[in-house]
């Protein structure tokens, strides 16, 4: 390994903002479960599954719909 190296002519990495972030979600067991049976049979790993499936909603504008019921 070299003592120095020379970054003059380095350019920045054009696909740095499509790089992966590392966060912590809770998610219930049945929700996991559920993704990881979908991505043995996709053949994915279960967490790219669940970032395509988070992608495209946030891609399509998907939005929850949700309602309260009163008690």
């Amino acid at each position: 390994m070299r003592k120095e190296y020379d970054f003059r002519g380095a350019r920045r990495n054009p696909y740095a903002k499509r790089v992966k972030r590392q966060l912590t979600i809770r998610l219930d067991e049945v929700t996991v479960s559920y993704f990881k049976e979908l991505a043995m049979e996709a053949g994915l790993p279960y967490q790219t599954l669940i970032n395509l499936y988070l992608r495209d909603c946030a891609s399509s504008g998907r939005r929850l719909a949700m309602s309260w019921k009163a008690s």
